[in-house]
């Protein structure tokens, strides 16, 4: 919710990086904050509810974080140990409503149920067979108690979970009295004091480059190298950016950002337009085609044997008659197994609450900002927001990579166009919007992958909803208070919070509006930027090939650019070790799933520590 409410980036650049002349700096009092939060919290979950149906019901999208998580959730409770074979994850994380419960009175394990709840070719429900499949049989003989709760394997994965808790924990404590264990200048103090290459060993930062994978955090690799390694001294030595190098204003640190923006502008726009054109163009294609063929196939056969006679056909007759395999086919949303009438959400409720949303955010946003930011431009970037949403909870589905930095871009880029870049508060609205849109496909994002772990697990999605709901209520309030004792707490922006988010915000809210660059960033932008279309444009034509993670992905690439290196290494160091548990030894990623859990809960809880030692 922080971050969905904008308190990382949109927030902090309102109240320390606006200037005078942009109607900064923007100091919101508690209140305002409050029903600014409250304001953006809501339309996003209402949005991602008739959504629903169509990603997770009927295309069944593998949403890998929603799946990851129904999974772990049936590990720690003993019900299932996962297949370590990709096809029967592929299987488990495309199955059906509850395809993950383990059933009494079946011997088999979850995945070979799942592949047994998919649709058939010809779009019919499978029939329950009386004996398992001799396939099936020997998979469940192969593992006789995969299916069965065993209390070992429960007790082990809350050891590991425990233990991997303490161990960050106890890192957290040893940072509060030795702070340079945060900034570690593994390649000599030259390198950290000049050029700040430093790592910071945190292990909630390996716990969150296991989780991302190795792909990704290469990537983000290789941007720091190109960005700290390449760019920053020959921006400082050329004289492009000759302040300290940790100056966002004159400094190689400011001056990379602007490389960095064009990649992920150019990133967002392609793999969005890809997404959206499919989501217009291309879905459901096959299905059509295949469906106006068979009708005219059926249509041309009743035609031929009109005048004739024939016997009643058979069953078997009966599947195989292509006016069957069309009504079956095309008419596949009325066999599709969802959660029961009673626990689905009304239709009514979701138009209500989605009005009462979209009224509550302009209300808020007037309320907190007054005549800065027009009533049409509030109205426009909700509506925006709708549209943008749809494309990122695609993108998640099928990535597990919700591109709410591009989304957001792709608004600011939008009200550059259709805002007076001679009104003095272009920039705060500029802000505003992008904030809005942001909100929007982050929340929808978040509620579809919980709606994905529950329908996996059999678990009530109107729940699920007022659970969100009830989330999302407490979580604006409390990020408000939090964002505001932060800031009375430590200096921002400052050595432990350097907010570079708010300064990609603002550095492109200023872009689209006009302003101007730093010496040769425009020329070094473009060529970064028409080099990153390429490589966008070859991982969308890529998919499925071998050599597809050897081409840079643009948005990770760009935040290894403008976060400093210390953010990315420890994040490469949890890459390379989740790659080599299951790609050298071949061990189920499980573990390290809980390991990865511990690590970051661990350094969660312990770190108000920190609080103390600001105050002192």
């Amino acid at each position: 919710m922080p971050l969905g409410c904008g308190f990382v980036g949109v927030i902090p650049a309102m109240n320390y990086l606006l200037t005078p002349n942009e109607w900064g700096p923007l100091s919101l009092r508690l209140d305002q904050l409050v029903v600014w939060s409250l304001g953006l919290c809501y339309f996003g979950v209402v949005f991602a509810v008739p959504l629903r149906h169509q990603v997770i019901v009927r295309e069944r999208l593998r949403f890998p974080s929603g799946f990851s998580t129904a999974v772990l959730i049936t590990v720690l409770h003993g019900h299932w140990r996962p297949s370590a074979d990709k096809e029967a994850l592929d299987a488990a994380a495309r199955g059906g409503y509850a395809s993950l419960v383990p059933r009494n009175d079946s011997p088999n394990p979850p995945s070979a149920e799942v592949r047994s709840a998919e649709p058939s070719a010809s779009g019919q429900e499978p029939e329950p067979e009386p004996e398992p499949e001799p396939e099936l049989e020997s998979e469940s003989e192969s593992e006789p108690d995969a299916q069965s709760f065993d209390p070992s394997d429960w007790a082990y994965n809350m050891r590991l979970l425990m233990v991997s808790f303490c161990m960050s924990g106890a890192f957290t404590i040893c940072t509060y009295f030795f702070p340079v264990l945060r900034n570690i200048p593994i390649l000599g103090t030259g390198a950290a004091s000049s050029w700040l290459w430093t790592l910071n060993p945190s292990l909630a930062y390996v716990g969150q480059g296991i989780i991302m994978g190795v792909e990704t955090t290469m990537h983000m690799t290789f941007g720091a190298i190109i960005g700290w390694g390449i760019l920053s001294p020959l921006a400082k030595f050329r004289g492009w950016a000759p302040g300290p190098v940790d100056d966002w204003q004159h400094g190689s640190k400011g001056w990379i950002v602007w490389i960095s923006l064009a990649i992920m502008l150019v990133d967002a726009v392609i793999s969005l337009c890809f997404v959206a054109l499919r989501s217009v163009v291309g879905i459901r294609f096959t299905s059509l085609l295949g469906c106006t063929m068979l009708r005219l196939r059926g249509s041309w056969n009743s035609f031929g044997r009109r005048a004739a006679y024939h016997p009643l056909p058979s069953d078997e007759q009966q599947r195989q008659d292509p006016a069957h395999i069309v009504q079956s086919t095309c008419g596949q949303d009325e066999q599709l197994k969802d959660a029961p009438a009673d626990q689905r959400i009304d239709v009514r409720l979701v138009v209500a609450g989605l009005l009462a949303s979209i009224f509550l955010c302009i209300g808020t946003v007037h309320a907190v900002f007054g005549n800065l930011v027009p009533i049409y431009a509030t109205i426009v970037a909700v509506l925006m927001a709708l549209v943008l949403s749809i494309m990122g909870v695609r993108a998640l589905g099928e990535t597990d990579l919700n591109p709410v930095s591009g989304i957001s871009k792709l608004a600011q880029l939008f009200f550059a166009i259709i805002v007076p870049q001679t009104s003095k508060s272009s920039v705060l609205i500029n802000l505003v919007a992008g904030a809005i849109s942001e909100a929007g496909a982050l929340q929808a994002g978040d509620l579809m992958q919980d709606l994905k772990t529950g329908h996996l697990l059999g678990a009530s999605p109107k729940a699920q909803f007022w659970g969100q709901m009830i989330g999302a209520t407490v979580g604006a309030i409390l990020s408000a208070l939090l964002y505001r004792l932060y800031t009375k707490v430590y200096t921002i922006p400052g050595e432990l919070f350097q907010v570079p988010t708010a300064y990609v915000w603002i550095f492109t809210a200023r872009l689209v509006t006009g302003q101007g660059l730093p010496p040769m960033a425009s020329q070094w932008a473009t060529g970064a930027g028409a080099f990153f279309t390429l490589t966008t444009m070859a991982r969308i034509a890529s998919v499925g090939r071998a050599w597809r993670s050897w081409v840079p992905g643009g948005i990770a690439v760009a935040v290894g650019m403008y976060n400093v290196p210390s953010f990315t290494l420890g994040r490469a160091a949890g890459g390379l070790i989740g790659w080599f548990w299951t790609r050298i030894m071949q061990r189920s990623g499980t573990p390290l799933i809980i390991i990865a859990s511990g690590f970051i809960l661990g350094e969660g809880c312990f770190s108000p520590l920190h609080f103390r030692k600001s105050q002192d």
